[in-house]
């Protein structure tokens, strides 16, 4: 092996047979890789689809990267065919079939011939620019071609799991959407008057949109993985499609609460009826009672009554037009602000009638404290003292009297009970400013 050439040492027989089987393997290897990818559903998608965008791009040298691949795998093969035929010559190769099988094993023996237009879109594929033939050494080229194959290989799995996945989410997603739409439609959410009806057809549009734009430029909708060197590293982005997706389930809880409105709308429109019906009754009470404070207590401020809320009455039958037209959509809405609207009246007209009727209240309570000192007195044997009796019969006139004065009514009370205490030897009771003290005599 003393003896050397450009291409290095002259290799011996045993040499030259295992490069030439190490070189069949991978022959093999990379004949069965660039047939898979010949095949691979991926490219056969790209070469028949109207690409733009980044996908088209990159399609566009991908696919020169391929033609480049099968020349640089057929050079290879006639290199390592011509090997094959040298070292079959003899069983024994001369030293000049070994020179020969040395300069085509391991030197710069392999020339490519390439297209002007593998050269123009397939990147770093030359070495040099401007020139379509390039010498490589079998080893050198194998590298290449798996660097190559590399690159194509991702760009095809990339494009064909974008593909899988989104389209046919796209589709069902279109179909439920058209199921909502029918749905709706039976409802009363039309476009232009309800604005889930807007809603689901904004949905349509982006979605017929989003649906074009994977099939033209799927590699727009990937997301490469982080420090991933495989290919097809990475994931969808389903991001456009999810957003449509929520915004379709939020349309759809529109349309159930208003079917549950079609369902449950007599049930409603008579429980409001009821509400409306118990505030009128209540403010009906209250104006009556406002008659009667007015006659029998005296120089009381008596809040004034208002009449029936008639806004309130107007939609409601609005409501029940709506409900006898089946406008659901709008009864929805509706129904809902008269709920609250009825249970604020009533509740309006129940404060009204306490407030009216307390000063009765406070008349009731100085009826009662005043029968209940009246009592203890009598459990104690002063019924018949005069001047409790005295006190008592003022008070009782003051405040079975109408119109009935409660301050001056009060202070009669007030003069009964410390007649009273001190008549039963109990401390006197306090001055009051009002009538706060409505525990009576017990306490």
């Amino acid at each position: 092996m003393g003896v050397t050439d450009p291409a290095g040492p002259v290799m011996d027989r045993d040499e030259v047979d295992r490069a030439l089987a190490r070189l069949g393997a991978e022959h093999e290897a990379i004949e069965t890789s660039l047939l898979a990818l010949q095949d691979h559903a991926g490219r056969r998608l790209l070469e028949g689809a109207e690409l733009t965008g980044t996908t088209r791009e990159r399609w566009v040298s991908a696919d020169a990267s391929i033609t480049l691949l099968w020349a640089y795998f057929d050079a290879y093969t006639d290199a390592l065919r011509s090997a094959r035929e040298i070292r079959s010559r003899r069983r024994w190769s001369s030293r000049e079939d070994l020179v020969e099988l040395t300069e085509l094993l391991r030197g710069e023996s392999v020339t490519v011939a390439g297209s002007a237009t593998a050269a123009a879109n397939a990147p770093t594929l030359l070495s040099a620019a401007g020139r379509l033939t390039e010498r490589f050494s079998l080893e050198t080229l194998v590298d290449r071609m798996n660097e190559l194959y590399a690159t194509s290989l991702d760009m095809v799995v990339t494009a064909d799991a974008v593909w899988s996945a989104l389209p046919a989410r796209i589709d069902l997603l279109a179909a439920e959407l058209q199921r909502t739409r029918t749905l709706a439609h039976s409802v009363g959410v039309r476009p232009g008057e309800h604005p889930s009806g807007d809603d689901l057809e904004r949905i349509t549009r982006i979605l017929t949109r989003l649906r074009a734009d994977v099939v033209s430029d799927p590699l727009a909708f990937w997301v490469p993985a982080q420090g991933s060197s495989a290919p097809g590293g990475g994931r969808p982005d389903t991001g456009a499609y999810d957003r449509q997706a929520r915004a379709l389930e939020e349309v759809r809880r529109e349309i159930d609460a208003v079917l549950t409105v079609r369902q449950d709308a007599e049930a409603r429109l008579i429980t409001l009826r009821d509400v409306l019906s118990r505030a009128d009754r209540t403010l009906a009470e209250a104006r009556t009672a406002r008659g009667e404070v007015l006659a029998k207590i005296a120089a009381t401020e008596v809040p004034v009554v208002s009449g029936p809320p008639t806004a309130l009455q107007e939609q409601l039958a609005t409501a029940a037009e709506y409900r006898r037209t089946a406008q659901w959509h709008r009864l929805s809405p509706l129904l809902e602000s008269l709920e609250q609207k009825a249970e604020d009246e009533l509740l309006r007209a129940r404060e009204s009638l306490t407030a009216v009727t307390a000063p009765l209240a406070v008349r009731a309570e100085l009826r009662g404290r005043l029968d209940a000192y009246k009592a203890k007195v009598a459990r104690h044997g002063l019924a018949e003292d005069p001047f409790l009796i005295e006190r008592y019969d003022a008070a009782r006139r003051m405040l079975w009297s109408a119109p009935c004065d409660l301050r001056v009514a009060e202070q009669a009370v007030l003069r009964y009970q410390q007649a009273a205490a001190e008549a039963l030897g109990a401390p006197r009771v306090p001055q009051q400013s009002g009538p706060e003290d409505r525990r009576g005599p017990g306490a």
